[in-house]
């Protein structure tokens, strides 16, 4: 399948970073900078087992503000307009990241107008398959409601193309779509612009965020 993001002018400084995280079980920061966005998301898929959602996807600008760029990101699926400041003082981010899902499921609402999210935690050290099942059904219903879901992620996963992608401080992402059913995850990913958005199992993002949750 083609890519569904257009590369704009853009431009990174520095190289990707993890950062640490706060005390607690769903603290994240992660990354490197960037300047410039990148073009939007073209949705398509809609009906055929697959669905991608608009996104005006915009890197985030240091190490710690994975949390307000996921979110930023998510809400313009949602064509909402809202600065990563913004949202990084919305939801108290300081430089050892946003402290969990239950800050970032508050900020989608308050941003968003509508009381739509809600939190989900995948206690343990990975998913069990009923976790991995909820998400699959979470991530389909959202983004079949025009909503992208935003996960807590820690450790390190590999997606579909075999690419590792690896936050031992902890990262937020936005999921903006599925295919095969649900059965595999479109991640809008604000760390590294050259890794802006990939593709990955369900169940690897189940067991990804484990020990963490995620807001849809």
């Amino acid at each position: 399948m083609a890519t569904l993001i257009h590369k704009a002018a853009l431009t990174a400084a520095g190289a990707v970073f993890a950062g640490g995280m706060m005390a607690g079980p769903m603290s994240a920061t992660a990354a490197p900078q960037s300047t410039n966005p990148l073009a939007a998301l073209a949705e398509r898929g809609h009906g055929k087992g697959e669905r991608q959602l608009n996104v005006r996807y915009e890197a985030q600008p240091n190490f710690y503000y994975c949390g307000p760029a996921a979110v930023r990101n998510a809400l313009t699926t949602m064509d909402k307009n809202v600065s990563q400041d913004d949202l990084a003082r919305e939801m108290g981010t300081t430089e050892s990241g946003t402290d969990s899902a239950y800050l970032t499921t508050k900020a989608l609402n308050k941003k968003a107008g509508k009381d739509v999210y809600r939190t989900v935690e995948i206690p343990g050290r990975s998913a069990d398959a009923a976790q991995a099942d909820r998400l699959r059904t979470d991530i389909v219903s959202a983004v079949d409601d025009g909503r992208s879901v935003v996960a807590n992620v820690i450790g390190a996963t590999t997606d579909t193309d075999g690419v590792s992608h690896s936050f031992e401080g902890g990262h937020y992402i936005s999921v903006t779509g599925y295919r095969d059913n649900g059965d595999q995850a479109k991640i809008a990913d604000s760390a590294n612009p050259a890794q802006a958005e990939y593709w990955i199992s369900t169940d690897a993002l189940a067991d990804w965020i484990a020990s963490r949750g995620y807001s849809a």
